[in-house]
């Protein structure tokens, strides 16, 4: 029988005990300083009328939950939301799906798999912007090569197509390119998550009877999962921030209406910098956090359920 020990437990020193908040000080100053403070200066403005380029004694007034009852009756806000929300939910699933079966291709011994690896990450390393300028120019409509492609794969049924001016098709144009550009990176998150599955596993399930589908089914995603929840968490992150590629691809010229491909990112941006309206953009920016954060929850708790 175990007796429990007369010795007293020794209290660890103060050194120990403040190690960790040691190293932890750095990252944590840099997240209140640069995230939850501008986020509770956004929570504070959004109920004011302050203005970006204000006189300085002329002190925000306050306005109560004004610019959030704006923002509800606005549509060009609902417009943003709305094509926000439908980049995610179609570049997430595809540009994840897209990445794992590109990984699970690299991940095979066949030549040329070196060059295949470097192709499929090199629009990863191509500066956004510059991505964006390559595909306007891909995906103009008399010279484009997108049209030639569409046009070759349809016998010349269909096109050409005004892609940057068209409402409807503005914006699953931003949506290709940027699943062309954003796999590569996700394919190497997969790949390196498919290089840690042991082959004994793999061994034991052919020794089984399992043909390549099932040994997907239950040996690579089940072990793959914590490598799948990191690569949709950082999509979805990515997918909500989208900016860049719509502003550089639409300014080129008269594009479709503002409406059809107009995110949230580019509504802050207009409302803060240009019209300096930061009280607006201040109650825009909440808005958008909590959407954000309820969508980062829903995910949690599906990848939990999940057996």
């Amino acid at each position: 029988m175990l007796t429990p020990s007369t010795h007293p437990r020794r209290a660890r020193p103060w050194a120990d005990r403040l190690a960790p908040w040691a190293f932890g000080a750095p990252a944590l100053l840099l997240l209140g300083l640069f995230l939850v403070t501008p986020f509770l200066m956004a929570f504070g403005y959004a109920f004011t009328d302050k203005r970006l380029l204000a006189p300085p004694d002329l002190r925000p007034a306050w306005v109560g939950l004004r610019a959030y009852v704006r923002l509800a009756q606005d549509p060009h806000a609902w417009a943003a939301f709305r094509n926000t929300l439908l980049f995610a939910a179609v570049v997430v699933p595809v540009q994840s799906a897209l990445a794992l079966a590109m990984a699970l291709l690299a991940n095979q011994r066949l030549p040329g798999t070196r060059v295949f690896r470097t192709l499929s990450f090199a629009p990863v390393a191509t500066p956004m912007a510059v991505v964006a300028v390559i595909w306007s120019l891909l995906y103009l409509p008399e010279r484009g090569a997108v049209n030639a492609l569409v046009d070759l794969l349809t016998l010349g049924r269909v096109g050409p197509q005004d892609w940057l001016r068209d409402p409807a098709l503005v914006l699953p144009a931003v949506m290709v390119l940027s699943i062309w550009q954003g796999a590569g990176f996700q394919m190497l998150v997969f790949l390196a998550g498919l290089q840690t599955i042991p082959g004994d596993l793999y061994e034991a399930a052919t020794l089984d009877g399992a043909g390549p589908f099932r040994r997907f089914l239950h040996v690579t995603l089940p072990l793959l999962r914590p490598t799948a929840v990191f690569v949709v968490a950082t999509t979805t992150i990515q997918a909500f921030q989208l900016f860049t590629q719509v502003q550089v691809i639409t300014s080129g010229g008269a594009s479709a209406p503002l409406d059809s491909f107009r995110t949230v990112v580019m509504l802050l941006v207009h409302e803060g910098l240009r019209r300096g309206r930061i009280g607006t953009a201040s109650a825009l920016s909440v808005a958008f956090f909590l959407l954000v954060l309820t969508v980062s929850l829903l995910q949690r708790a599906w990848w939990e359920r999940r057996p």
